[in-house]
């Protein structure tokens, strides 16, 4: 009797359709589970969390001055290093310019010569020509002297008919002329004496002022050839080095006064409780300190700094102030850049 094998058996290796379906609906409800869960997360979240406040942050500033002078010249001496510490007056670097300096010979050469000028003509005409002209002024008086006595004769001579009219009248025409010779003989005597005229001194007076005011212009270019500071605080950059020419007015260093503040761009919503002379509380968070700084500076930085506002939400436009606030005491290692956080307004 002849035996069947056929058996409805599944190949070696194949996976059970039950197994699988168990497996995905497993998967299937995992997934289902966290999202849930993550939106239950959600929902909590966004109904009992409350936003924390706007962190106002802002940095540390200080004023910087650039240290130039007038004398373009070569950079002789460098006195301070960058990052170093000086006091108002202290020399911080000598300029050395030899064109500078043929212009002082020149400019007190000039002076000289207009002094010597003035000095000739304060003085007046020299003793020799002044002698001179007294002696023909002298000479001129006794020739006026002898054609008056001739004269005189003449004329009691023509009284008694002695002389003719003719003889009385050459007299009188010669005596008339000696007593104009003295006269002009009198004025250039008079004119030597008191030596050139006032125009003539006031012009050579002024010449030795424009002078001198050349010597001063040039002492002024020179006066910068030792550039100093003008207050307390630190060099932060020194631009040329030693031998290097600069022009005039060209920055030599810049100088970091110690007058150090912060600087905070708001929103003019924090406004209501800000004004000048405000303290604020301040963090450093580079120095793990908070203190105390007065508000000296508010001002609008105008329209290209506005906070928009979504218009849908029936929200406005913010605009933006900085404000500059300023410790009552210098803080120990505060510098410019250093980040500075606002904490509020202190009671």
């Amino acid at each position: 009797m002849a035996t069947d094998n056929t058996q409805n058996t599944q190949p070696i290796g194949a996976v059970d359709p039950s197994e699988v379906t168990k497996k995905d609906k497993a998967l299937i409800l995992t997934i289902v589970v966290i999202v849930c869960i993550l939106a239950a997360l959600a929902i909590v979240g966004f109904i009992c969390l409350k936003p924390g406040p706007d962190t106002v942050q802002g940095q540390g500033e200080a004023t910087e001055i650039r240290i130039s002078g007038k004398l373009p010249g070569r950079v002789a001496e460098i006195y301070v290093e960058e990052g170093q510490h000086v006091k108002a007056g202290d020399t911080l670097v000598r300029i050395n310019s030899s064109l500078v300096e043929a212009k002082m010979e020149q400019a007190r050469a000039m002076e000289s010569a207009a002094q010597a000028a003035n000095s000739k003509v304060d003085a007046g005409t020299r003793p020799q020509i002044v002698e001179g002209a007294r002696d023909l002024w002298k000479q001129a008086q006794a020739a006026a002297e002898i054609a008056k006595k001739t004269y005189t004769r003449m004329q009691t001579l023509f009284e008694k008919g002695v002389v003719s009219e003719q003889k009385r009248d050459e007299a009188k025409a010669a005596y008339d002329a000696t007593v104009a010779g003295e006269a002009a003989a009198k004025s250039q005597y008079e004119l030597a004496r008191s030596g050139a005229q006032k125009q003539d001194k006031e012009a050579s007076s002024a010449m030795v002022t424009v002078a001198k005011g050349g010597v001063q212009e040039v002492n002024a270019l020179l006066e910068d050839q030792y550039l100093t500071a003008p207050c307390d605080g630190e060099i932060t950059v020194i631009y040329p080095n030693v031998s290097e020419l600069i022009a005039t007015g060209a920055p030599v260093m810049t100088l970091e006064k110690d007058d150090h503040w912060a600087v905070f761009n708001v929103r003019e919503t924090l406004l209501k409780d800000i004004k000048l002379g405000t303290v604020l509380r301040v963090k450093i968070p580079a120095l793990d300190k908070e203190v105390d700084m007065k508000v000296f500076y508010i001002k609008d930085l105008g329209t290209y700094a506005n906070w928009q506002a979504t218009k849908a939400t029936g929200d406005y436009d913010a605009r933006t102030f900085q404000i500059k606030c300023r410790p009552d005491k210098p803080v120990e290692n505060f510098r410019p850049g250093m980040s500075v956080l606002y904490l509020g307004v202190k009671d």
